[in-house]
């Protein structure tokens, strides 16, 4: 059974005040227990993983969504929630977070596949340490170039990286091969090996280098359809194929020393050999 009170004195807050309530020692009027007044609340409640949640759109008005994300956290109202009051994204943040997550697992899986790949091809398990030695110094270089441009870390830098892997690995790959090469087949000693390679193998990689960046250069600098989008792939290739090429010359053939070092050490004490 349902009561109802009528229209008119839905109205009047003399009437709700003098409403029975049943208490322990018989009804009383609702005024005693509880405020009674006119007010708003919310048309409908929604629900987030079983907790009240209350969704707010921000508009991005052509700017990039990580800065504006950026932004946000800053503001004193999220940085110093009530107690119990939790933020989570969701929308275009969400999906953001969750393909910066995949892009990660793409990136360490790609790491895994060159480096299978090395294995197979120089039949050593040690050497190919060196050739993804130079896959950090293209990282850097790409997040400078990022940051002197102005662009954001977003999905196109991401697949920039992505580019990055291989054309990199290719640089080291073109001084490791020729300087084990140079070892075995003429003789010559490390520290020969090693400057005959870099001496003889900086020109290709200054090329390539080069022509990479010149194909880049356009879309870097806005030429084309959809820019925005396009522009910082191409910055954060251009930015760690520069540094990748320059420092690669000095660390690639330091590293090449130390992993040498440890397979010798190695042979000697548990002789190791290559597969």
């Amino acid at each position: 059974i349902r009561v109802e009170l009528p229209d008119s004195a839905r109205h009047d807050l003399g009437v709700i005040r003098q409403l029975k309530v049943p208490g322990k020692r018989g009804y009383v009027t609702l005024e005693n227990i509880a405020d009674v007044s006119l007010g708003s609340g919310s048309v409908e409640i929604d629900h987030r993983d079983r907790s009240r949640s209350v969704i707010i759109n921000v508009e991005l008005n052509g700017r990039q969504l990580g800065d504006v994300t950026a932004q946000a956290e800053k503001l004193p109202s999220l940085m110093h929630l009530p107690l119990g009051v939790n933020r989570a994204d969701s929308g275009d943040a969400e999906r953001m977070k969750e393909l910066f997550g995949s892009f990660g697992l793409a990136m360490l899986t790609g790491v895994l596949c060159v480096y299978v790949v090395l294995v197979l091809l120089f039949k050593d398990f040690l050497q190919p340490f060196t050739i993804l030695a130079a896959l950090p110094l293209s990282i850097g270089g790409a997040f400078i170039a990022l940051m002197i441009t102005h662009n954001s870390f977003s999905m196109p830098s991401l697949i920039g990286l992505l580019m990055l892997m291989g054309v990199v690995s290719k640089n080291s790959i073109l001084l490791v091969e020729y300087a084990i090469t140079a070892r075995r087949d003429r003789g010559l000693s490390r520290f020969d090996a090693i400057i005959d390679a870099c001496s003889k193998r900086a020109r290709p990689i200054v090329m390539t280098t080069i022509a990479m960046c010149a194909g880049m250069l356009p879309i870097a600098l806005g030429i084309g359809a959809d820019p925005s989008f396009r522009a910082p792939m191409a910055v954060a290739v251009i930015g760690g194929l520069i540094t990748s090429t320059f420092l690669s010359l000095f660390v690639v053939p330091v590293t090449f020393t130390y992993v040498d070092d440890i397979y010798s050490r190695l042979k000697k004490v548990i002789g190791y050999r290559a597969a």
